[in-house]
């Protein structure tokens, strides 16, 4: 401190100094302490409160079917009656894939035992159609995990070629509608289960899955091996500056066959500047191929073409030194490289063949 123009020092004994020290520790200890066994107190609440939650809805589930049964047999028949179509048509295309580990039963098979136990006390006539429901239920638990493992071997497919599921997921589902008809009943409470919602979401989010590897472009874009240009930086053909190709390039003759690499819809055949004559296909999972410098076309504007099919013929229209395909693949309007795709290991491309095989019967039904 300063006194009188002149500088003087305040001593502070070692015994004072490990007081304050000591004070301050201990405060700033009580404060973690505290500031700890809340957030442990609201972790605590949180998890009481799902548990709660979760215990409500099961009792509003199994109040839900004693009200209904008591308040419509018929309809709770009909009900039932319809599901069980439903449910034996997801029988025929999945049955046979459920594991023997799968169907040994389900950790909530006592529950509902005890649930037909109840309604079959509370509602006498009403006990054989409590029993069908509870086959139905466990059903549903089998359906669920037979989507779950196929969701889980499409989405590793797809992670091979470099791809992200959710990406191409959404792309697949964005064009959907149709009128609002109920599954699962015709009450105020359309679902009486929280499984079969779970089934039915496990069932989307599988379809959306095979699909988006169904329409992944595969297939050889040409009957020709030679690859006269690959993906990426190289000497520009012409000005033999540096450039960057965003496809690859096929030799071949003048008429050669062009290929579709997957399934999908014209969405351009046309001149399209240097590219010359150009062919563009957009597929299920929203990526489209680039099919360019074409001396003729096979097919028109929204016309629906299959894997394999010939779509047009090599030429060399455009910016091109020689009759040649060049073939792009873009996700959402960037290119990325062709090679991944074509290249594919072969245990990917089986897993890719059998989804694409579901993909088409699911549609055809």
């Amino acid at each position: 401190m300063r006194a009188n123009g002149q500088v003087r020092f305040l001593k502070i004994s070692a015994q004072l100094q490990r007081r304050v020290a000591g004070v301050t520790a201990f405060i700033v200890g009580a404060w973690l302490i505290v500031t700890l066994g809340m957030a442990v107190n609201q972790v605590s609440v949180s998890v009481e409160r799902m548990a709660l939650n979760e215990k409500e809805a099961k009792v509003e589930s199994a109040e839900e079917r004693v009200a209904n049964y008591r308040g419509s047999i018929d309809e709770v028949t009909k009900d039932l009656e319809r599901r069980q179509k439903m449910l034996e048509s997801l029988s025929d295309q999945y049955l046979d894939e459920i594991p023997a580990a799968a169907a040994t039963g389900s950790d909530a098979a006592a529950q509902d035992d005890k649930t037909v136990k109840t309604i079959s006390a509370l509602v006498p006539e009403a006990a054989g159609l409590a029993r069908i429901e509870a086959r139905q239920i466990r059903f549903a638990e089998l359906m669920t995990k037979v989507a779950q493992a196929r969701t889980q071997k499409a989405e590793a497919a797809i992670r091979q070629f470099g791809l992200n599921p959710d990406i191409l997921a959404r792309q697949a589902i964005s064009a959907q509608g149709g009128p609002f008809e109920s599954f699962f009943g015709s009450s105020k409470k359309d679902v009486r289960d929280p499984r079969f919602t779970k089934l039915a979401m496990s069932l989307g989010r599988m379809d959306a899955m095979e699909r988006a590897l169904a329409a992944i472009p595969t297939s050889m874009p040409a009957a020709v091996m030679l690859m006269s240009s690959g993906f990426g930086y190289r000497s520009d053909p012409f000005t033999g500056a540096g450039a960057m190709h965003n496809g690859l390039d096929f030799k071949g003759p003048i008429g050669t066959p062009i290929l579709a690499a997957a399934d999908g819809r014209i969405t351009h055949a046309g001149s399209q500047g240097g590219y010359g004559n150009t062919i563009e296909i957009t597929h299920a999972n929203g990526l489209v191929t680039r099919y360019a410098h074409l001396s003729g076309f096979n097919v028109k504007l929204g016309q629906k073409v299959a894997r394999g099919a010939q779509i047009a013929r090599m030429g060399s229209t455009g910016r091109s030194t020689g009759s040649h395909l060049h073939f792009e693949v873009r996700l959402n309007g960037q290119a990325i490289n062709p090679r991944k795709f074509l290249e594919a290991n072969p245990d990917v491309l089986e897993v890719q063949s059998v989804a694409g095989i579901r993909a088409d019967t699911s549609t055809k039904e």
